[in-house]
């Protein structure tokens, strides 16, 4: 823990008492005063009558929930930071969370690695942090707004950005490969906002032709050009009060990113072959699988629309960078395509799972969804086995899971450093972490003798 905090208070908010006691010794610190409570209603007289710094509570509790604790805990106590923890959360559980201000959500099975460095930078931060007297956001308790599947960090981490960014108006530009789902983000994002109870209107940029882009987006007067037989709305108009999709933003023509940028600036616009000037209040929620800032650079896409977008960036990552998804996902599709199509049930079998975790993605969820409706076609069983599932392969790549540890280590091994050996240094010291400090047995398994692994771990007292 830091050790400029004088002291602080930490509650665990938990009724599984195992889970106390293990947490209470693994967040043990100086300076550091742990409390400890088995419902939600007594956490709520805790904080009522001691000053705590921040509170570590279950999702699932009784008498109330702990997304209904973090309402009371922020409305008696705003400095206090509060994570909440579950063993699957939902999407819908993330983002109303964080909306309701969370300071993070933790999956049970994570807490081993997680638990301690998420408190610590809680602790870090709590005094910098102001958080104004309000109460909880009161939001729909319904997780079928939108459908976004995951349980990986990675994924979590959008949720909570969105959770964030959903009650302002502030433009949001979604990046990420094709097919790694944007325009489900761009729904959340809208769904989960003050406008969800008006359209939010997707148009495709890079789908539509230039000269028929302007017309699409600001509408058209009768007569204003070759087969326009009468006044046309725009989308635009249609989405006044809402929110506007662009999707594949960075295909939008330049002459259209100029009069785009007048909208971003003024709210204001003309329809085509019009001098009217139409206000308009419209959220943009933009996409792109490219790189706007090459974009920029190479000159085909204006700066200063890219910064009028880029207010606000959630970047999704591709499905080999969160390999844990893929069973839910795999599921998730199995499930529905069986029963879209009035099939007998089927299942995946555990070589099916590995077989899919160790593919590399190029098309993520979307390639993820086809290889799958194409598996059920093509199934004899009702066990979808590994020969079932038709996977491109790509010759002399490593299997996913290990190149993306591998490009990982690469990417945060310290400069000026010898890697391989940072690297054999990390690898033993998480070794020995998951053979609970047994010297010996993590020798073994990495082939060397104890002594051997103590001089790696700590050359300067070899």
């Amino acid at each position: 823990m830091p050790d400029d905090v004088h002291e602080d208070t930490l509650l665990l908010v938990d009724p599984d008492l195992d889970f106390l006691e293990w947490a209470t010794k693994h967040l043990a610190a100086k300076d550091l005063r742990v409390l400890r409570c088995d419902n939600a209603a007594n956490a709520v007289k805790v904080v009522e009558k001691t000053p705590v710094g921040v509170v570590v509570a279950a999702l699932d509790m009784e008498p109330f929930d702990g997304m209904e604790l973090l309402g009371q805990v922020i409305q008696n106590s705003p400095q206090t930071l509060v994570i909440l923890t579950a063993g699957f959360p939902t999407t819908g559980q993330i983002i109303e969370a964080t909306q309701r201000g969370a300071h993070d959500v933790l999956r049970k099975e994570s807490l081993p690695f997680e638990l301690r460095p998420v408190v610590e930078s809680a602790l870090r931060t709590r005094e910098e942090r102001r958080i104004a007297d309000r109460p909880a956001a009161e939001l729909p308790k319904q997780d079928a707004r939108v459908k976004m599947i995951g349980i990986s960090r990675a994924l979590q981490d959008v949720f909570k950005l969105v959770g964030r960014v959903a009650k302002s108006d502030a433009p949001v530009l979604i990046s990420g490969e094709s097919g790694t789902g944007k325009e489900l983000v761009a729904k959340a994002v809208h769904e989960y906002s003050p406008r969800r109870q008006r359209e939010m209107i997707t148009i495709n940029c890079g789908a539509i032709p230039e000269n028929l882009l302007e017309s699409e987006l600001f509408g058209h007067e009768k007569g204003s050009f070759t087969g326009a037989i009468a006044r046309r709305a725009g989308r635009f108009e249609q989405a006044d009060g809402g929110t506007l999709f662009l999707d594949e933003i960075g295909d939008m023509p330049p002459t259209i990113q100029v009069k785009l940028l007048r909208v971003l600036q003024d709210g204001t616009f003309s329809r085509v072959g019009s001098n009217e000037t139409i206000k308009t209040d419209v959220r943009i929620i933009a996409a792109t699988h490219k790189n706007l800032s090459e974009e920029v650079t190479s000159g085909r896409f204006r700066e200063d629309l890219y910064y009028r977008l880029n207010v606000v960036e959630i970047r999704i990552p591709p499905l080999r960078e969160r390999l844990e998804d893929i069973p839910l996902l795999a599921e998730y599709f199995l499930q529905r395509i069986t029963r879209k199509n009035g099939m007998a049930a089927m299942r995946l079998s555990a070589e099916a799972v590995n077989a899919l975790q160790c593919h590399v993605w190029p098309g993520n969820v979307r390639e993820l969804e086809n290889t799958i409706a194409r598996a059920c076609a093509l199934a004899t069983s009702s066990i979808l086995l590994p020969s079932d599932i038709p996977l491109a392969t790509t010759p002399g790549k490593a299997p996913a899971l290990v190149a993306n540890a591998i490009d990982h280590l690469l990417d945060t091994a310290p400069a000026d450093t010898e890697v391989l050996e940072w690297i054999r240094r990390e690898v033993a010291g998480r070794l020995l972490e998951r053979t609970q400090g047994d010297l010996k047995k993590a020798a073994l398994i990495l082939g060397m003798s104890s002594a051997d692994l103590r001089k790696l771990l700590d050359p300067a007292k070899a």
